[in-house]
């Protein structure tokens, strides 16, 4: 029986990316913890950690969840935000790129958490 109803999902891209985003996080965690010797990069890569992780584990819960395009988009929203913005932040930290796209990646954030609340309250 428990077979049956695992073949009756379908599988979550969004979960499957959030589970990416957590992984990465841990690694990129690591490695500023161990790995990196200048505070203000360290500080940043940690920081890219961070919201990866918390948007990953959110992504993987949440994507399967979602019915409707309003928080599919949302979700996928949230993803572009978090490699926005914490591609960029470890972008400047480990290669000196410009970190021109974290606003842009944060401000995503706050639109898909927003347009996810939204959409909560249309259910």
């Amino acid at each position: 029986m428990l077979n049956l109803e695992r073949r009756a999902r379908k599988p979550s891209l969004l979960a499957c990316f959030g589970g990416l985003l957590a992984a990465t996080a841990v690694g990129l965690s690591a490695y500023a913890s161990h790995g990196i010797a200048d505070p203000l990069a360290q500080s940043h890569v940690t920081t890219a950690a961070l919201y990866a992780f918390g948007h990953g584990v959110a992504l993987a819960v949440l994507g399967p969840t979602q019915q409707n395009s309003l928080g599919k988009l949302a979700l996928y929203v949230l993803l572009i935000g978090t490699l926005l913005f914490s591609g960029s932040l470890v972008a400047g930290a480990l290669w000196k790129l410009s970190t021109q796209l974290a606003p842009v990646g944060g401000t995503a954030l706050m639109l898909g958490w927003l347009a996810y609340g939204l959409n909560a309250l249309r259910r």
